[in-house]
């Protein structure tokens, strides 16, 4: 059984047991998360899907870890002009082991 859910703006699918790195969530480490946003749930014989969400249907997590991601660099520039400008960003993440569906 998969469920799509939604969370930072961004769709993620989902099974029990999967390790996902999402937008940052408030939270210690080891502590429990509930997504109520749940786009679709699908397994090997039947599919519901939601117009937006399904109504009563959630997917529980524990955090695992907050981290940073790598770091990027966002350089621009302007030709003719003399200018540029350089700098670099690490987006706070969280992993996040899906433990439960419940549809």
């Amino acid at each position: 059984m998969y469920a799509v859910i939604k969370t930072g703006g961004k769709q993620y699918r989902v099974s029990k047991g999967d390790v996902i790195a999402i937008e940052k969530l408030e939270g210690d480490k080891g502590g429990k998360l509930t997504f109520e946003e749940v786009l679709m749930v699908g397994g090997s014989k039947d599919m519901k899907i939601g117009r937006p969400f399904i109504d009563g249907a959630t997917v529980n997590g524990t955090i695992e870890d907050q981290f940073k991601d790598k770091k990027i660099i966002v350089y621009k520039k302007k030709k003719r002009k003399g200018y540029e400008k350089r700098q670099g960003h690490r987006q706070q993440k969280t992993k996040v082991k899906i433990t439960a569906i419940n549809a």
